[in-house]
């Protein structure tokens, strides 16, 4: 049903350094720029953009797709390495449905950030 989905963001070099960090192991990265960054696989679906001169951004929860639990664990020792604040370590999480396998960040925005697997081990 999505296209595309935008998040505004305080600062954007710092914002793109989380995002090319986190996005890199679920296949993401920069493919359009300057102005607000867009990411995607093979067109940006997924933009970064900075916000208007004196607001606030209102953090979101985003989750990306990942297409294994390998993966899922390789955007949490990313997001790690980049400094996030782990909200959740990748687990499976039985509550939403069998076989959801995420893991949960915050970016420097606040926005919870998530990669997903829905397929099990």
């Amino acid at each position: 049903m999505l296209d595309h989905f935008s998040v505004s963001v305080r600062d954007l070099a710092a914002s793109g350094d989380f995002y090319d960090a986190v996005l890199a192991p679920l296949g993401g990265r920069r493919l359009m720029e300057p102005g607000p960054i867009g990411y995607g696989v093979d067109a940006p679906d997924f933009w970064v953009e900075p916000a208007p001169s004196g607001a606030t951004p209102v953090p979101v929860h985003i989750a990306f797709t990942a297409a294994d639990r390998a993966t899922v664990r390789a955007f949490h020792d990313a997001a790690v390495a980049a400094g996030a604040e782990v909200l959740h370590a990748p687990k499976e999480w039985p509550e939403y449905h069998a076989g959801y396998y995420g893991a949960f960040v915050r970016d420097p925005d606040g926005n919870n950030v998530e990669a997903v697997c829905h397929r099990p081990e």
